[in-house]
């Protein structure tokens, strides 16, 4: 059985360091601060509003708009899972919906928050 076990500790051990080498790699503070108005990771033009998001707890949400080319413009909310990370907090795993329950989804728009600064997620991360 100790050969097992011994195994199964160093499959586990080099799981968790390739785990912490994916996560090492990814540099958030070299990400562009958020800006007040930027594209959709959606794309077709669509214009994202007031981002701002707060972290409480285990979370980080923010209301944004979403604006359409034609002006007509879309009230919505967002929630992300908190992970400290970097000496900061990563909102990640982010879910959207609408402020009159028409529309939700996920987003891969990821925001990273140091110091005060909020700092997003390359297009298409």
């Amino acid at each position: 059985m100790r050969p097992l076990k011994t195994a199964a500790a160093a499959v586990f051990a080099a799981a968790a360091i390739a785990s912490a080498a994916a996560s090492a790699q990814e540099n958030y503070e070299s990400w562009e601060p958020v800006k007040p108005l930027f594209e959709s990771t959606g794309g077709g033009g669509v214009m994202i509003g007031g981002y701002n998001p707060v972290v409480s707890g285990a979370k980080c949400a923010t209301d944004f708009t979403a604006t359409e080319p034609n002006g007509t413009i879309y009230y919505n909310s967002v929630e992300f899972d908190a992970v400290p990370v970097q000496g900061g907090v990563l909102c990640t795993n982010g879910k959207w919906r609408a402020k009159d329950g028409g529309a939700s989804g996920t987003t891969p728009f990821r925001v990273f928050i140091k110091d005060g600064v909020k700092r997003g997620s390359p297009v298409g991360n």
